[in-house]
């Protein structure tokens, strides 16, 4: 189900959500000025980046505290680049991993996954490439280089370290949730998921996020993407119980928690509690503001399904509001029979 979220929405340190309609994007960089390359052309960006590829090369540009001029900033392609005598001591793959870094600094996608895949051994360069053909929906190969990645988690990250470059993905967890993640388990177990929602292997993809689950049970994109998953089942008991039990804490702080409360009424529902959903469904539609429109209308049409069975005047009442607001939502025109 599509959510129209706010533009982004910070949900804690390196998770954020924005409205990006690709299937993954790469950035490279901390926050602030970055260049991207995306279907749209490519910009360089000093606020949030928008849907495609997009990267920088982290540059400490201040020299010492206090009133310390700034350094001198360094060019992009001479940060990623390496010295004559420097090139000799690079083992080969590792060379190819910064010729891949440097063809997308040059716009030149074919190139840098050539290169990249060229030293796919080492993790990170697996990683990236993994990125890339996900977002090419190359499905097979991208989970290759994951899996990859994944088996050799003790080297993940060493050299985006060592060259200082910031790696970032933005990965769907829903149609319209996107959440940024790097390259560690998480961000590669949540690729991993992403890729088995897409080739209909449900299994796979709930074995990845019960691995995440373990690693962080509180985790909101994780718990959102569970959920998520887990009501595409909503016959079996025990996941729904799980469902329940997973979003016991929590509470409606963000848009995402009102998802969450979503799912989580909705597990109450298929539990055969719908008393307990109502009240679930009642504290995510408290609170409105910075909501979007069709995840409220979403909740209150959940509630009035609910409220059909034993206050059919209530239920009619609130479809009525849906419909006065969005006459297209769901059934609600078929249900009043307009």
């Amino acid at each position: 189900m599509a959510f129209r979220f706010w533009r982004r929405i910070r949900l804690a340190p390196g998770v954020t959500l924005n409205l990006s309609k690709s299937t993954a994007s790469l950035s490279l960089g901390p926050r602030g000025a970055k260049y991207t390359i995306s279907p749209r052309g490519n910009r360089a960006t000093a606020g949030l980046p928008g849907t495609g590829l997009f990267y920088t090369v982290h540059d400490r540009n201040r020299a010492g505290r206090g009133g310390a001029a700034p350094a001198p900033s360094v060019p992009q392609r001479d940060r990623l680049g390496l010295g004559f005598f420097q090139r000799l001591m690079t083992p080969a793959e590792e060379k190819r991993f910064i010729d891949g870094i440097r063809a997308l600094n040059d716009g030149d996608q074919d190139a840098a996954l050539a290169a990249l895949e060229d030293a796919g051994d080492l993790p990170d360069a697996a990683w990236m490439a993994g990125m890339i053909r996900l977002r090419r929906e190359e499905l097979d190969r991208a989970k290759a280089h994951f899996e990859h990645a994944l088996a050799r988690l003790v080297d993940l990250g060493t050299l985006f370290s060592k060259y200082e470059i910031a790696a970032q993905a933005s990965l769907p967890i829903t149609s319209d949730i996107f959440a940024h993640v790097f390259p560690r388990e998480r961000g590669t177990r949540l690729a991993l998921v992403e890729i088995a929602q897409l080739q209909g292997r449900h299994a796979d993809a709930m074995g990845h996020i019960e691995r995440l689950l373990e690693i962080d049970t509180s985790d909101p994109v994780v718990l959102l993407s569970f959920a998520e998953l887990a009501l595409d089942t909503p016959d079996d008991r025990a996941l729904m119980d799980l469902v329940v039990r997973a979003t016991v804490h929590v509470e409606n702080e963000t848009p995402v928690d009102t998802a969450i409360l979503l799912y989580r009424g909705r597990a109450l529902a298929a539990l055969g509690m719908p008393d307990a959903a109502i009240d679930v469904f009642t504290l995510a539609n408290r609170r409105r503001k910075d909501r979007p429109t069709s995840l409220l209308h979403q909740i209150r049409y959940d509630r009035a399904v609910l409220h059909e069975a034993g206050q059919p005047a209530r239920a009619r009442s609130e479809f009525e509001r849906i419909y006065a607001a969005d006459p297209e939502f769901e059934d609600v025109s078929k249900i009043l029979e307009v």
